[in-house]
């Protein structure tokens, strides 16, 4: 198994939308922005409280993986594009395999 590359770390943006239209035009915006490497779209089902109610909808979750110098410009983006009143916008910190660090900070323009 490859090392997990320690000294180049990565980050996860995570957020949440109600449509797959809506998902894959922000995945490609973050993408020709060279905001992120990858961007993964997966369907679930959120069950949360919103304005006092309850609430289980199914949202496409997006993860975009990036290196942590594209957050800033990356967490504004999708403020701006966001379907959503409050959009859920989580950063979460990466460790990888080398080889795969080296392609995302490539793909972003910080190799």
């Amino acid at each position: 198994m490859e090392p997990l590359h320690a000294d180049a770390p990565l980050a996860a943006v995570t957020t949440t939308v109600a449509s797959a239209e809506d998902a894959r035009r922000l995945a490609q915006a973050v993408l020709a922005q060279r905001l992120a490497a990858c961007v993964q779209i997966e369907a679930v089902v959120s069950h949360y409280r919103w304005q006092g109610a309850l609430h289980e909808d199914t949202e496409h979750r997006l993860v975009c993986k990036t290196v942590p110098g594209a957050v800033p410009a990356l967490l504004g983006l999708l403020r701006a594009m966001h379907p959503y009143e409050l959009p859920e916008l989580v950063v979460q910190p990466l460790l990888a395999s080398a080889r795969y660090a080296d392609w995302v900070r490539q793909e972003c323009g910080a190799a």
